[in-house]
């Protein structure tokens, strides 16, 4: 059994039917379930997943996703004082966004065994704390 952390754009493809991605999330999700993996995210994603329905005032869509969230099959790990030291060692020694940088550093303090996300320049980093990092093309599962 592997913790697995979503970047929040797979959460989006998935929430939005994606046409190009939706599927690949779709199964890579059935695979960590049969394998009983532990799906992680950061409370930072939820925020960003909120973005959408709050442009188009969705309150039914906000509420079904606090929802989710709040569910037991999602492991939300914080972004406390100890994430902010391997936060600024991430935009010290690497060019990310500070979005992806919380990101990594939220996985890396949970001590994450591989943190997927989509975009390839986060999959070609090594961060001590995540095992692997891997884009949505993998056949790491």
């Amino acid at each position: 059994m592997s913790r697995i952390y979503w970047d929040a754009m797979l959460f989006v493809y998935w929430l939005e039917e994606n046409p190009d991605y939706v599927e690949t999330v779709y199964k890579i999700y059935r695979k960590m379930t049969t394998r009983g993996d532990t799906l992680c995210t950061s409370i930072f994603a939820v925020g960003e997943i909120l973005i959408g329905p709050a442009k188009t005032n969705d309150a039914n869509l906000r509420h079904a996703i606090r929802e989710y969230f709040a569910s037991p099959g999602i492991e939300l790990l914080p972004f406390n004082l100890e994430t902010t030291e391997i936060y600024s060692r991430i935009r010290a020694e690497n060019t990310v966004s500070a979005a992806d940088a919380i990101h990594l550093a939220t996985a890396a303090q949970a001590r994450t065994d591989l943190f997927l996300t989509n975009d390839r320049r986060l999959a070609n980093l090594t961060i001590p704390g995540i095992d692997f990092i891997a884009g949505l093309d993998t056949n790491i599962l």
